[in-house]
């Protein structure tokens, strides 16, 4: 199981890459964003700029931005900010808590795993993250070239359709 402090600290990475400006974003709006309490998010910034990941911008009171670019960020590097590593069971780890080791299948078969997901966590960039993230947030204009949408081609959300309905009955 992945902690929830490893899983915000992901998401802190991606908003604070996600951004085209270079001033960063404030910690108050990454929590915004990610409804998080800034209380909650302290440790999380705390622990990636420990571990060398994110900077402040312009000093206290400033954004927060990667303290190198994106692609060279990885999956795993973030995890280690939080944990040592992605263990699934305990002998893997701490071989010594078991006097199987030798002769496991099982443990075999973990530490199989446990590879795979590192192998996974490790080809994994931020990069790829963040584009995927401004992919979401990016316009239909943005994303497909010579687009144009037409300004009354939005649907009315409810809120403005039971207005007009509340204003047709009068």
């Amino acid at each position: 199981m992945i902690n929830t402090k490893i899983r915000y600290g992901l998401r802190t990475m991606i908003e604070i890459g996600c951004p085209d400006n270079n001033a960063g974003i404030l910690q108050k709006d990454i929590a915004k964003n990610q409804d998080l309490s800034e209380k909650y998010l302290d440790p999380i910034i705390s622990a990636l700029k420990t571990s060398g990941l994110i900077v402040n911008f312009g000093g206290k009171k400033s954004g927060y931005v990667l303290r190198k670019p994106a692609k060279e960020i990885t999956v795993l590097d973030i995890f280690r900010s939080f944990e040592s590593g992605p263990n699934l069971v305990q002998c893997i780890c701490n071989p010594s808590m078991c006097y199987k080791v030798d002769k496991c299948v099982a443990r075999e078969y973990w530490s199989g795993l446990n590879n795979l997901i590192l192998d996974y966590f490790k080809n994994s960039t931020l990069d790829i993250l963040v584009k995927r993230c401004r992919e979401l947030k990016a316009s239909p204009e943005d994303l497909i070239p010579g687009l144009k949408l037409k300004a009354n081609a939005k649907k009315p959300t409810k809120k403005k359709e039971i207005i007009k309905k509340k204003s047709s009955r009068k």
